[in-house]
């Protein structure tokens, strides 16, 4: 019978990464630049591998194969066969990411044949005056943008947002965006590894080469409106469920709790995903006691109907399904 399941995560070394990750969440790297710890993936070259119970040493994939709907729901079985659809993450940028956009499923599966890629970020930790991009300052031309492209860069085009711990930022496939210096956030996406990078501040690497751009393929994917507020605005409390992002792909709930906390899920006919993003708790049901620490992700499989999460003093989850 299938329990809660905690996973390896997978470790990136970016350019822009740095030691948050591991002085903050206990990801184990001598790496000064960690960038990125994937903690729940179904990417081809990236499966996530079990390491708690019985269960320990297979992949995510291997799971899907055996469990089918009892692990993934019925419903997302039929959707997605052996493709987990949503991917999980945490990332430390130690320096501004490349402008990025990120094309929808049409073009992706028409291009690519792969799912596009809509993510949210919820902000982690993030220095004074830290920002993203996302978007442009105001409504802006298809020529106005390859004009500032072609004059060296975009840019001043650009929407600058300043963020903080706990913001929330929805990003639907064709926002352009880049996460800016000394933020750390959890990223959840669905399952696509395409990225059109737009710009990269004319950065060069150690060979004195500028990445590659993919400005063509970027031109019929970016959305060239303005939004004002891309910062999601929601009002915690305590030992209750607050609502922060609903998606045809994915539905983010924040958990803040003190008390134990039971959890049905006769409603929701999908796994569940709790990334603990402080304290820690444990979760408890029939089979299993599984303690789940600061920076930690586990996965609770669609035939589990409920549980119950006990902290240890204050927690604060992030609870992710596909509704």
């Amino acid at each position: 019978m299938l329990y809660p399941l905690k996973f390896e995560p997978i470790l990136k070394d970016k350019i822009w990464g740095g030691n948050k990750l591991n002085t903050m969440f206990g990801k184990i790297s001598s790496s000064f630049s960690l960038g990125e710890s994937y903690e729940l993936s179904g990417l081809e070259n990236d499966q996530s591998v079990v390491k708690n119970g019985f269960l320990a040493g297979n992949t995510l994939e291997e799971l899907i194969e055996v469990y089918m709907g009892e692990l993934v729901g019925d419903v997302v079985y039929e959707n997605f066969g052996l493709q987990f659809p949503l991917l999980f993450k945490l990332i430390d940028a130690n320096d501004t990411l490349s402008v990025q956009v990120h094309p929808g499923d049409e073009i992706a599966f028409e291009r690519h044949q792969q799912m596009g890629k809509t993510e949210m970020w919820y902000v982690l930790d993030a220095d004074k005056d830290a920002s993203i991009i996302y978007g442009f300052k105001e409504n802006c031309s298809q020529q106005d943008y390859l004009v500032a492209l072609e004059n060296g860069g975009v840019e001043y085009l650009m929407h600058q947002v300043k963020v903080q711990k706990g913001d929330v930022i929805f990003i639907p496939s064709g926002v352009v965006h880049a996460i800016g210096k000394g933020i750390v956030l959890a990223e959840i996406q669905q399952t696509s590894d395409l990225t059109y990078r737009i710009f990269d501040f004319n950065r060069k690497d150690a060979n004195g080469n500028e990445r590659e751009l993919h400005t063509e393929l970027a031109l019929d994917v970016i959305s060239f409106s303005h939004d004002s507020q891309p910062i999601i605005k929601y009002s915690p409390a305590y030992n209750v469920i607050t609502p922060l992002v609903a998606c045809e792909y994915f539905t983010t709930n924040l958990l803040v709790f003190n008390q134990p906390i039971n959890r049905h899920y006769q409603s929701i006919n999908s796994f569940v995903v709790y990334m603990c993003v402080d304290g820690s708790f444990l979760i408890e049901n029939e089979l299993e006691k599984i303690i789940v620490d600061k920076g930690e992700t586990v996965l609770i499989p669609a035939c589990i109907d409920s549980i119950t999460l006990y902290p240890e003093s204050e927690c604060k989850l992030l609870e992710i399904y596909i509704d």
